[in-house]
């Protein structure tokens, strides 16, 4: 596996757990699970995308301005977090941002996987991008027993 199949997979995984959010009504438990699910997952994922293929892109010309991007994006989605947390579950203002939290989502992993994938690919050697899959994968295992 390569860092940027790893990086899909869990891609695939926020776009599904945003997509059952948003299907959720009121102050339920149903909504309270999937909002914690999603936010150990955003919270592990940035973490691990950070150090494991951000942080080695920004040392290219070709990729430092669309990492900077990114994880710029990853601290607009913490926020939009924030602001939901703050939400009462039963107000209709909370579904209205859990809409614009899941549109960014889309929105940045769709930039990353058709823009920064691309870019990435031409300056990391196939070994790199083996071994950045493999340090994303422990660090996203770690970062997910952490107690968010």
């Amino acid at each position: 596996m390569n860092i940027f199949e790893a990086l899909r997979k869990d891609h695939d995984v926020q776009r599904d757990i945003a997509e059952e959010l948003i299907q959720t009504h009121g102050d339920t438990a149903s909504r309270d699970e999937m909002f914690s699910k999603l936010k150990i997952e955003l919270k592990a994922h940035a973490a691990a995308e950070e150090r494991h293929f951000y942080i080695p892109l920004m040392e290219h010309d070709l990729t430092q301005e669309k990492s900077r991007h990114s994880v710029a994006e990853h601290h607009e989605i913490d926020e939009m977090i924030e602001k939901l947390e703050e939400t009462d579950y039963s107000s209709s203002a909370w579904l209205v941002e859990a809409k614009k939290l899941q549109h960014k989502i889309h929105h940045h992993l769709d930039e990353e996987e058709h823009e920064v994938f691309q870019m990435g690919g031409k300056v990391l050697t196939d070994k790199e991008k083996a071994d950045l899959a493999s340090d994303y994968d422990k660090e996203m295992t770690v970062q997910k027993r952490k107690d968010w």
